[in-house]
């Protein structure tokens, strides 16, 4: 077995599906830092894929050998709850057991620093409720945030993540006492874009409205709820291996995120300052919500409405008006 220097102490959620490959990638990773405590939840095949049974088999299959010493949890369901609530009834479990841990899901590669990097955010955090969540995966695509090893932000990214039962003792899937217009106020301390926070307030309805089939969404809003800080290294640490025709939501293999390469980030060092980077956070949003091609487009659309609206008050004018029409027909 490959190891790492260092022994990762933090425990770990492995949420696995259906994707035996990936699984595997993915739990080598898993094996290297040899966790303390493995927690492995698989959701159940669904009827309406006659061979997601065996998939489903060969990705629990994937999670062996476990050749270090480790106490091992399972929870195999044998029926599909869907993305929604299998992924999140997991979170539940591993958290009913464990005070803090790190997450990760068949398909999020991690890089041995992630490990090292979480354990020690883990540590220093756990008491400071003004941090939520730590994140491993970087979308600022070089622009590097700060002089840190990581930097804070309003965005909750759950690509191979850690977190606190604190935190989680928030979440609510069905968004009960969560409303656009909460978000909305929550949101104006984060971004200066009302498009961004009109999109997040979409997501809250369609949501709420069951419109939308996912876990992840429920925790970025109850984080903007809470004005929680996210730490967002400064280095990409978690690589995407999902994106493509098979995925649930991560479809487009040529999207910009997929199969991002893991990077360096060396010895660990914190912020000095518990502020959000909006440079940062702005960045991402343009990336998802594109707010200033829908700003432009409105913008083109209103002037080719005032441009035509011009034009037939000119013919209209041309031609004599509605009493000219109105005389020609006496």
């Amino acid at each position: 077995m490959i190891t790492n220097s260092k022994p990762t102490s933090s425990a770990i959620l492995f949420i696995i599906f259906n994707r035996p490959d990936t699984t595997a990638q993915v739990f080598n990773k898993i094996r290297e830092a040899r966790p303390p405590r493995l927690y492995i939840a698989a959701d159940g095949p669904r009827d309406s894929r006659p061979n997601e049974e065996e998939t489903c088999h060969l990705a629990r299959e994937a999670v062996n050998p476990i050749d270090w010493p480790c106490k091992v949890e399972t929870l195999y369901r044998t029926q599909n709850l869907g993305c929604k609530e299998a992924v999140s009834s997991a979170i539940d479990w591993f958290f009913q057991h464990e005070e803090e841990g790190i997450i990760l899901e068949d398909d999020c590669l991690p890089s041995s620093e992630f490990f090292t990097y979480c354990d020690e955010l883990l540590e220093r955090y756990r008491h400071d409720t003004r941090v939520r969540h730590i994140a491993g995966s970087n979308f600022q695509f070089g622009n590097r945030r700060g002089d840190a090893s990581y930097y804070f932000s309003c965005l909750t990214h759950i690509w191979g993540w850690a977190s606190w039962r604190r935190v989680w003792n928030d979440y609510d899937k069905n968004l009960t006492t969560c409303t656009p217009e909460a978000v909305g106020k929550a949101l104006v301390n984060c971004f200066d874009e009302p498009l961004i926070i009109e999109r997040w307030q979409q997501i809250t309805a369609e949501l709420k409205q069951n419109k939308i089939d996912t876990w992840d969404y429920q925790l970025v809003l109850t984080n903007f709820l809470k004005n929680g800080l996210c730490a967002i290294p400064n280095a990409n640490l978690v690589t995407n291996l999902g994106f493509g025709p098979d995925a649930t939501h991560t479809i487009d293999s040529n999207e910009r995120r997929a199969n991002l390469e893991h990077e360096r980030l060396g010895p660990i060092v914190h912020p000095k300052h518990f502020v959000t980077d909006k440079a940062a956070d702005n960045f991402t949003m343009e990336a998802d919500f594109r707010p200033s091609e829908i700003r432009e487009a409105k913008e083109r659309q209103a002037r080719k409405y005032k441009r035509l609206k011009y034009r037939i008050k000119r013919w209209i004018a041309r031609h004599g008006g509605p009493q000219r029409w109105l005389n020609a027909g006496s």
